[in-house]
């Protein structure tokens, strides 16, 4: 295989395993499923951001100064896979038949925690392995990153269709295929068998982890850069050291930013658009245009950076968040709340993958992962954090009692506080955020005079 095919394959299995779990696993630590209390439900959802805070200070720095990139990612997977699976296995367990009890809480919390100490730093890892073994990041990382998003998909969109009570689904002659499709959708399985199947999705995720395990192996050798002084030692210090540049504080802010707003969109959408009028057994595959639409605009992204920019790519990333949220409060429609998913595509690639590229184009190659993992601190896990506080808080703020129909949500008041915060952000980097055109680390006088 060439380095470029090895590294897609890598993409694809990191993706893969995040996306084989997380989409099933929501609702299913509560009521009807695992029947965990709240503060047992949130301790396990605040598994991954909290990792990500935890990967910054120790993972990451361990990557950069102690262990080859490809062995450290062989390790964590080869554990966070079996923590992974074994979530899967308590779970298979749990539902395998009406009499099965649940076990124990903390042996599934403990999976879940391991899982993600481990998952998280290698999604920092991998951007890492793939900047030191291509020669253009602008050029080649859409087009190898892309492959992420196509692997989440190959395991996340076959679980649409393993829950399908397909027993109590008519042929599609009877019904040709657009309603039997429908229909298809809206005939899941329930109760126990729903709770088992959802179970395979963690099963999956712990093979496919293993498989990277072992793929790992395969990657170009991605060596440790040792600490030559005392000042470098912590690649994570040496990392936040350059937030003291304007322009890097800058994007750090609106970083936090649009992470908030990203999560907050998750948060939203699936009762949005139920509410809006899609029909609930498609909105599972209304949010999936989001997801092919990335596709497109990773194998995009190479050109347009070269074309516009780092600031007006990362700028139109934002404003795609303003887009949809202003269509969501303006133009409460099925049909327009689905078609404006398209925008995913922009705000991922255009802003967080750019932002990746940026991020190693900049940084300090000896600091390369913990750069990377500064930022995911805010993607993956702050911004995250302030989300789950953030949007709920404002939803319950923007609710009111009607007398016949009982509490309404004022969307096009609550989706007004997004889009704004989106064109702040947006604005904040039009005015205050100017890269060096070229990377002059390497000089740091001449990277200064060029940061200001």
């Amino acid at each position: 295989m060439s380095i470029r095919a090895k590294l897609s394959v890598m993409m694809f299995l990191e993706f893969f395993i995040w996306g084989a779990w997380l989409p099933p696993s929501f609702g299913y630590f509560g009521s009807g499923a695992l029947n965990f209390t709240d503060w047992q439900q949130f301790l396990l959802n605040i598994a991954f951001p909290v990792s990500a805070i935890v990967a910054m200070f120790f993972a990451n720095q361990f990557v950069d100064r102690n262990f080859a990139a490809e062995k450290f990612l062989a390790f964590s997977h080869l554990v966070g896979g079996l923590a992974i699976l074994g979530f899967g296995v308590a779970s298979w367990l749990s539902f395998r038949d009406s009499t099965s009890e649940r076990l124990n809480y903390w042996l599934f919390f403990a999976c879940m925690a391991i899982h993600c100490l481990f998952f998280v730093p290698t999604i920092s890892v991998v951007n890492s392995i793939a900047f030191a073994n291509i020669t253009d990041s602008q050029r080649d990382f859409g087009g190898i990153r892309l492959w992420g998003t196509i692997g989440w998909i190959a395991a996340s969109w076959p679980f649409i269709f393993i829950l399908i009570d397909w027993s109590k689904v008519p042929s599609m002659g009877e019904l040709g295929f657009v309603k039997w499709l429908g229909t298809a959708f809206g005939t899941g399985l329930e109760g126990q068998a729903l709770n088992q199947g959802k179970s395979w999705a963690f099963i999956t995720a712990g093979i496919g982890s293993l498989l990277l395990a072992g793929f790992s192996l395969l990657l170009p050798h991605t060596p440790p850069k040792p600490a030559t002084g005392e000042e470098n030692s912590f690649a994570w210090l040496e990392a936040m050291r350059y937030l003291r540049y304007p322009f890097l504080l800058v994007l750090f802010i609106v970083t936090f930013i649009d992470a908030t707003i990203h999560d907050g969109f998750f948060y939203f959408a699936f009762t949005y658009l139920a509410k809006v009028g899609v029909p609930e057994n498609w909105v599972q595959a209304a949010m999936t245009v989001g997801q092919v639409a990335e596709i497109g605009t990773m194998a995009l992204l190479g050109i347009v950076l070269k074309s516009l920019g780092w600031r007006t790519t990362m700028v139109l990333g934002i404003l795609g968040h303003a887009a949809r949220f202003a269509v969501f409060a303006f133009v409460p429609n099925p049909y327009a709340a689905v078609a404006v998913n398209v925008v995913h595509g922009i705000c991922y690639a255009f802003f967080f993958a750019t932002l990746y590229i940026l991020v190693d184009d900049v940084f300090p190659k000896d600091a390369r992962t913990s750069a990377q993992g500064l930022f995911n601190f805010l993607i993956l896990g702050l911004g995250p954090i302030a989300s789950r506080y953030l949007w709920p808080a404002l939803q319950d703020h923007f609710t009111i009692d009607e007398p016949i129909v009982g509490k309404v949500v004022d969307y096009p008041k609550l989706f007004l506080i997004p889009t704004f915060m989106s064109i702040g952000a947006a604005v904040l980097l039009l005015l205050f955020f100017h890269p060096p055109k070229k990377r002059q680390v390497d000089d740091p006088t001449a990277f200064r005079a060029a940061s200001h």
